[in-house]
């Protein structure tokens, strides 16, 4: 028993680290060649978890070479065009000007009715409603409505937009402080504190703290509510 146990937190952990160097995807974003690799190495390491007698390396080479060949194979894809339609395959445009490409939906055996379902799972009712739809490499559909039902924008009103205060850093996760985060902002421990005292708290009081770029913090308590913290000075 013992045995089984330490064999599958290793076929795990090595499991694990071969999704990750496939990158951060889901399973519905894996292309072709990546969703083979992921069914293959399951199939892979459940084999030697199961039967004991079989040696683990029976698992975890087959993982390792199948995990070298798609990072060589990705590499490869980054450098020639075509090998890259070969593997991943090339978007393919299922409506245009509002009009469907029946031969592109024969051709990818794409029924009306899985066209409609993405239609409707992108908000859209009516393929009136519709410029140009591509489905992606990763079977996943693109919608660009026509001009009358796209979204109006500060651009079309004329409208200035505010400040960008872009993507904000968060400072305390959790009652725990992350320093690292704290220098890339600028800050120092004595605006912290500071910044915390005006609230009444502390760093171990507060779920979760973030800062953008016009320095405009969000301060959420534990078990309590969310503070929004006045623009930092300096």
């Amino acid at each position: 028993m013992g045995i089984a146990f330490i064999r599958t937190i290793i076929l795990y952990v090595i499991v694990i680290a071969a999704v990750r160097i496939m990158g951060k995807r889901q399973i519905g974003e894996l292309q072709p060649s990546e969703l083979v690799v992921a069914i293959l190495i399951s199939d892979l390491a459940s084999v030697p978890m199961q039967d004991t007698g079989i040696p683990l390396t029976s698992g975890i080479v087959p993982i390792l070479t199948l995990i070298s060949c798609e990072v060589a194979l990705s590499g490869l894809t980054l450098l020639s065009t075509r090998l890259r339609r070969v593997v991943t395959g090339r978007p393919s445009i299922l409506i245009q000007n509002g009009q469907i490409n029946q031969s592109e939906m024969r051709r990818l055996r794409f029924t009306i009715d899985d066209l409609m379902e993405e239609l409707r799972l992108c908000g859209y009712m009516s393929i009136s409603d519709v410029a140009i739809a591509v489905l992606e490499t990763n079977g996943k559909l693109s919608v660009f409505p026509i001009c009358a039902k796209s979204p109006v924008t500060a651009e079309m009103l004329r409208v200035p937009c505010p400040p960008d205060g872009g993507l904000p850093t968060t400072l305390i996760c959790d009652g725990k402080l992350l320093p690292e985060s704290l220098r890339s902002t600028g800050k120092d421990m004595d605006w912290l504190h500071a910044t915390l005292s005006a609230q009444g708290l502390t760093v171990a009081g507060v779920f979760l703290m973030t800062i953008d770029n016009l320095d405009k913090t969000i301060i959420v308590k534990k078990d309590g509510g969310t503070l929004s913290g006045p623009r930092a000075a300096g």
